[in-house]
């Protein structure tokens, strides 16, 4: 692996080349546009995530250079446009990263990675953002989005104090949720359920646990357990829809038993 920063330089100049090359003669890349590669770069960024969680470093570095490609296609079609190019978004870039660090390139103290947290948000309220919340996209997965929208409210002093206060938050919501199940209104089930899951995410936040990275683990921790449940069932010649409530309760805590990879 090369260390040198001038090694990896020329490294990243000679991709710029090949991109922009492709671009040229590949009848594919040709008719490519900022439309056509979205889908394909969230598709990207997922398959990056699934990577990182299984914590294989060699898909990690190809997943980080398939993103790497879509950013300078971006970049090319830009420049083809007029509107930007590769070298004006690193410049606006490092522009950005020394403005909002000013504990690294001013004389500005600080004491603690929240008060950097709290720094920046500030920071982008000067630069002509309306809100603190005008930075979390709107398409962002609602998980996902509600972890930020609480994070980027809390880093200006919108929070609970006490994570306690933040459980009877969420009692609050279940007994909310509770008394609209005799209702009979859809809506206001829908509304309040919603209320419960926001609350949720604000507890985990409070916690220093990521929701949407334990989810992802319950998931895969749920789906192992079914499989190993079909797989037990399937050597007795068993299905799991002739089974009654006892005989299905007793299989999945046997699967809970076992010890599955990580």
């Amino acid at each position: 692996m090369k260390d040198s920063l001038d090694e990896q330089i020329k490294d990243i100049k000679k991709l710029i080349s090949i991109v922009w090359e492709l671009r040229e003669k590949c009848p594919w890349d040709k008719k490519q546009t900022f439309e056509t590669l979205k889908t394909l770069t969230i598709e990207e960024t997922y398959e990056l995530c699934e990577e990182i969680d299984n914590l294989n470093y060699l898909g990690i570095k190809e997943e980080l250079g398939d993103l790497l490609l879509h950013i300078l296609f971006y970049a090319k079609i830009g420049s083809e446009k007029k509107i930007f190019n590769i070298g004006l978004i690193a410049k606006e870039l490092t522009k950005k990263l020394i403005r909002r660090h000013p504990h690294i390139y001013k004389d500005v103290k600080i004491k603690s990675t929240d008060q950097v947290v709290t720094n920046w948000e500030k920071i982008k309220l000067k630069e002509g953002k309306s809100s603190v919340l005008d930075g979390v996209p709107s398409n962002l997965p609602p998980i996902l989005k509600a972890y930020r929208i609480q994070s980027k409210v809390s880093s200006v002093g919108f929070d609970w104090t006490k994570s306690e206060d933040v459980l009877k938050k969420l009692d609050e919501e279940i007994l909310e949720f509770k008394e609209e199940l005799n209702k009979n209104n859809k809506l206001n089930l829908e509304n309040e359920f919603g209320d419960i899951l926001f609350s949720l995410i604000n507890l985990a936040r409070h916690f220093k646990i990521n929701p949407y990275d334990a989810l992802v683990k319950s998931n895969k921790k749920f789906k192992e357990r079914f499989q190993y449940l079909e797989k037990r069932l399937k050597k007795l010649n068993k299905e799991i829809i002739n089974l009654d409530p006892d005989e299905i309760d007793f299989f999945w805590r046997e699967s809970k038993k076992k010890k599955f990879n990580p």
